[in-house]
């Protein structure tokens, strides 16, 4: 596998079984959407994850990652990510940001989606259009000769021309063979950021968190549950993509 700057650079075989790997997330991604409703808990969830992780005889690319305990991390309304699942009955009106990453052949699945339970608020609505909408002009941005940068830039001018706040805390990141590899993907441009070219190969997990009221963030007791500080809503959208010599390959769609 090629560096460039200490990024790894995926062959076509290597983004080939990355792309499976996505592609089994985004699967179970979408049978979890199906199945949330009022009144089933994230813990069902987090057992119907496991039986599929099994059924498509992957890894789970979380669990015991850091001592993460759970295959899922399912963060509800002012919940930004990391939220543990639990019995807690969703309601009506929720929305819930469910992380998740599989290992397959060596190589690391990672995507993340907000769904709605119910109907929702129009503010809560928007407010996951505007992080799904921030997510794809990041991803627009990921082509060979762009700098890295131009991913964050084009997602923090698009949500806050939208009047919500980039949480700043965590940021998306190379994957591979590695859940987390070289480079860091954040989604704001940072102060004196230097330059880093774009290139063929490279395989980013780009993922916008957004929040109405504060990018300002609290860890709760559990000391993995990361949350808004004055409690507004939070939504997360993410796409693991490989960069190619043309457009930008989304690898975490069905």
């Amino acid at each position: 596998m090629k560096k460039y700057k200490g990024i790894f650079l995926k062959n076509r075989e290597e983004i080939g079984l990355m792309r499976e790997a996505n592609r089994i997330v985004a699967i179970i991604l979408e049978e979890i959407r199906e199945a949330i409703r009022p009144g089933l808990t994230t813990l069902d969830l987090e057992r119907k994850a496991e039986t599929l992780c099994k059924k498509f005889k992957v890894r789970p690319a979380f669990k015991g990652y850091h001592g993460y305990p759970f295959i899922l991390c399912c963060s509800v309304n002012e919940q930004i990510v990391h939220g543990f699942p639990n019995t807690r009955p969703l309601e009506e009106g929720d929305i819930l940001s469910v992380d998740m990453g599989v290992v397959y052949k060596g190589f690391f699945g990672d995507a993340a989606r907000t769904f709605a339970v119910g109907e929702i608020s129009e503010q809560a609505a928007r407010l996951m259009d505007v992080t799904k909408n921030a997510l794809y002009l990041g991803i627009d941005q990921a082509r060979a000769g762009n700098n890295l940068y131009d991913i964050s830039a084009a997602i923090q001018d698009y949500v806050e021309g939208k009047g919500f706040h980039v949480i700043k805390r965590f940021v998306g990141h190379g994957i591979g063979t590695r859940l987390h590899e070289k480079p860091e993907v954040p989604n704001f441009v940072p102060f004196n950021a230097s330059k880093i070219t774009l290139k063929a190969g490279m395989t980013l997990a780009i993922e916008p968190m957004v929040a109405i009221g504060t990018d300002e963030v609290e860890i709760l007791a559990d000391k993995w549950t990361a949350v808004t500080k004055d409690r507004s809503l939070a939504a997360h959208f993410e796409h693991t993509i490989a960069i190619t010599s043309e457009e930008p390959m989304i690898l975490s769609e069905v």
